[in-house]
């Protein structure tokens, strides 16, 4: 049997009720009216606008409703064929596939077409100006076509709380505002940062304080501080 690999487990933290709308209220209204979607969707917006969210959150519905979905980025491995029996595709981060992906991409979707299924992509840019073959380029801007606006301050902020109260984990102001001046404030980036502070404090046994934080930067490189 041909397949492609399968979805990912869904995110319990990526559904629609966990992903704070902010400016993005109409296009998450939209797209929780129509779950499976009936026409290709596609989300852009610059990282950390919450694209990939909305995608798991899309996923863990369908699942929900006894879809079969496959989920698709640059780094899924193996030959990208479709199983008859999937009804939802989706493709995160488009503008990184490789010509080879992209010749698979689009093979699956004049497949999918054929065979009922639709798909749901995400990107950094609007269809016309994605690095990508004119084909492809053209089937990702059929459909439904959302621009996915990050978060202002006050929100990221808000987002970032609720994560914290759900780990168990007090940030201080002084801490959040060392975050927010220090790194880049997309909400991914942000997520990973707070995900390994609530490591390191776990680790050290020790409550999240601003030196805290700053002896975790000092022995791990990992995060890139703003400019």
């Amino acid at each position: 049997m041909r397949q492609v690999p399968l979805a990912l487990a869904p995110d319990p933290q990526s559904s629609f009720d966990s992903f704070l709308a902010g400016p993005n209220e109409a296009a998450v209204a939209l797209i929780r009216a129509h779950v499976p979607p009936a026409a290709p969707l596609y989300l852009w917006g610059p990282a950390g606008s919450g694209k990939t969210h909305l995608l798991r959150a899309l996923v863990r519905a369908c699942l929900d409703g006894g879809a079969r979905v496959s989920w698709l980025d640059p780094e899924s491995p193996g030959a990208w064929t479709l199983d008859p029996s999937v009804s939802l595709l989706v493709f995160d981060d488009v503008q990184h596939l490789s010509p080879l992906r992209q010749q698979e991409a689009f093979a699956l979707m004049v497949e999918a077409q054929s065979s009922g299924a639709v798909w749901a992509c995400a990107g950094h840019l609007p269809p016309v100006d994605l690095p990508l073959r004119d084909d492809l380029r053209s089937r990702i801007g059929w459909g439904h076509i959302h621009a996915v606006q990050p978060l202002d301050e006050a929100r990221t902020r808000a987002v970032l709380r609720r994560e914290a109260d759900r780990r168990g984990v007090r940030l201080s102001d002084e801490v959040m505002d060392y975050l927010l001046s220090r790194f880049t404030r997309d909400l991914g980036s942000l997520m990973e940062l707070l995900e390994r502070l609530d490591e390191f404090s776990l680790a050290h046994a020790r409550a999240v304080t601003l030196p805290l934080l700053r002896r975790m930067l000092a022995e791990d490189a990992g995060p890139l501080e703003a400019a």
